[in-house]
């Protein structure tokens, strides 16, 4: 049990050091408003999507375990369709019942879940192309389902002195296309598929950008090296721990699901299911990934496309901040167990 827990502070702990340093530099003001900001910006324009691309790109398509993804993107569905009455029957305001549905289903997959799938790996070679394929077809999922869940609500809010962008239909899609990480995720199965129909036709890729345009694989390469860590210090330097006086039971309730109740039946049911059943076969190469997937705080993102679509972006902040402070224990409590059945590398 000892070496377990070990592991498991060995996984967990270099991301918590990158969130803290964050919020230490922006504390002593090395980091500046003005800087965090941008760096959000160029995290999630920039950085993210060419992060996404790469691991779909140098993923290997035969290797798609599209029951996997299946059970993944039912697993995501399942949980909005409990948030949602969940969100309905907390709160009485429009505005803050599309915040905590986000926060019901959205994790941080793309930055904290791929860090924390890494430290997971234990060496396993199988667990970027896990977190790869996730990644290709649950963060759309992510962005589809959360313009849809901040539009629905943002449509019902009472009027005010000023009234709140109406979403239409032609509006939600053109946000759903031109979101940053969809584009990246995009692209990648683009190139993926082609080198993929190359193998089909010629029996090699005759063409990729690793071998025919090295310097740009190089480059984007290092780019990807850096979305990580730098995402997560610009997360730390983020956290605001203001007060939280009028929406205890909101920040409670979207806290609880999303680092509870979103972990325990979507990593839960895969664990019942693989162990019980021949349908979904899963080992040290899945688990990590749907740790990352199912286990994560609310994206930082969430806030940012609440704010956009007239919501709660207070509470949206609040969500961002609680769920990553309270899932250092609860993904540690998480890893310690599947650890100790076996299902995570030691």
């Amino acid at each position: 049990m000892g070496k377990i827990i070990l592991t498991a502070i060995n996984a967990v702990a270099p991301i918590i050091l990158l969130i803290v340093l964050g919020y230490v530099l922006k504390r002593i003001n090395f980091l500046s408003k003005d800087f965090l900001k941008t760096g959000n910006k160029l995290v999630f324009k920039v950085l993210l999507p060419i992060m996404l691309f790469m691991n779909i790109y140098d993923s290997d398509w035969s290797a798609f375990r599209w029951d996997l993804i299946l059970y993944s993107l039912i697993a995501i569905l399942v949980i909005f369709g409990l948030g949602l009455i969940t969100c309905i029957l907390t709160t009485k305001k429009p505005a803050r019942r599309g915040v905590i549905l986000q926060c019901v289903f959205r994790s941080n997959f793309a930055i904290i879940g791929t860090s924390l799938a890494a430290s997971l790996a234990g060496g396993n070679s199988g667990v970027n192309a896990t977190v790869a394929l996730l990644q290709a077809f649950s963060i759309p999922m992510f962005n589809i389902l959360a313009v849809i869940s901040l539009s629905i609500f943002a449509e019902k809010q009472p009027a005010d002195e000023v009234a709140p962008k109406k979403h239409d239909v032609k509006g939600i899609l053109w946000g759903i296309i031109t979101n940053p990480l969809i584009i990246g995720v995009c692209i990648g199965l683009v190139f993926l598929g082609l080198r993929a129909a190359e193998v089909a036709i010629w029996g090699e890729a005759v063409f990729s950008l690793k071998n025919n345009i090295t310097f740009l694989y190089t480059a984007l390469s290092q780019l990807k090296s850096i979305a990580s860590p730098f995402a997560l210090i610009v997360l730390g330097g983020q956290f605001e721990f203001s007060a939280v006086k009028g929406m205890l039971k909101e920040i409670i309730v979207g806290t609880g699901w999303r680092i509870v109740l979103a972990p325990l039946l979507g990593i839960g049911a895969a664990v019942l299911i693989s162990r019980y059943t021949n349908i979904l076969p899963l080992g040290p190469a899945e688990f990590p990934a749907l740790v990352a997937l199912f286990a994560s705080p609310v994206a930082v993102s969430s806030a940012i496309m609440a704010a956009e679509m007239k919501s709660d972006e207070q509470l949206a902040t609040q969500l961002v901040v609680w769920t990553s402070v309270c899932s250092i224990l609860t993904i540690f409590i998480t890893v310690v167990i599947l650890m100790s059945m076996g299902l995570l590398a030691v």
